[in-house]
């Protein structure tokens, strides 16, 4: 299986240097598998430590100062998409790679967006892995080719249209003000209308919007934010 990275094929750290490496797994077995491989790569990496869970793995970057974690997703505690978080929201120099058995979409869209380097499946060949922990290193980043694919189709396929799109523009501001729990009264003396058109509104939006009852169309404008101040949605 092929690893898909951005750099040239060059899978080691500057002769003399050493990647510094965290291994962050909640399984024994699989963190001492990762430590045995990675051993066998001594001269290029060194493993710094392991971490059970992602509070840990989040200490011990702070106190170890790694180049790369190398994060399971799925841990105690604290998961990995929420670890890799937080260490990037330190401004730490170290770089996560994602190491999981989770190809599904939602899983990598999260690793992107939470700062994570890379994303590598476990079956992943050793000679892969050792090139994406140098990438990581360099900052450059590696995508699985399945979650690559995954998440080129997530990208590129068309947005699901907004439930809200036959409303008028005065429906949509009583549906944002139900939203956030004002009565018909309060929506009245908000918008300068009487509580009986503020009943109309109503009730002309709800079949549109595919609601039964006030309380289901409240659920659903939180849903997609229109309970915040200020939002919108077309």
């Amino acid at each position: 299986m092929a690893i898909v990275s951005t750099s040239k094929p060059e899978s080691e750290a500057p002769r003399g240097v050493r990647t510094r490496v965290l291994v962050a797994d909640d399984h024994e077995i699989v963190r001492e598998g990762l430590r045995m491989i990675l051993s066998e790569e001594h001269e290029t990496i060194e493993v710094v430590g392991e971490a059970v869970d992602g509070e840990e793995a989040v200490r011990l970057v702070e106190r170890l100062r790694p180049d790369v974690v190398l994060m399971d997703v799925m841990m105690p505690r604290l998961d990995g998409i929420a670890a890799t978080e937080r260490i990037r929201a330190t401004g730490s120099t170290t770089h996560v790679l994602i190491l999981t058995t989770r190809p599904d979409d939602e899983c990598i869209i999260d690793a992107v967006r939470a700062g994570a380097i890379g994303y590598l499946l476990k079956d992943t060949m050793r000679a892969q892995l050792v090139q994406a922990i140098h990438a990581a290193a360099r900052g450059l980043p590696t995508l699985d080719p399945r979650a690559q694919g995954r998440l080129m189709r997530k990208v590129s396929a068309p947005a699901a249209p907004s439930p809200f799109a036959h409303l008028t523009p005065r429906e949509l501001d009583v549906l944002r003000l139900i939203a956030r729990g004002h009565a018909n009264k309060q929506i009245a003396a908000a918008l300068h209308l009487s509580v009986g058109t503020v009943k109309g509104y109503i009730s002309a939006m709800l079949p549109k919007i595919g609601a039964g009852d006030r309380t289901q169309a409240a659920l659903l404008a939180s849903k997609h934010g229109l309970d915040a101040e200020g939002a919108t949605e077309a």
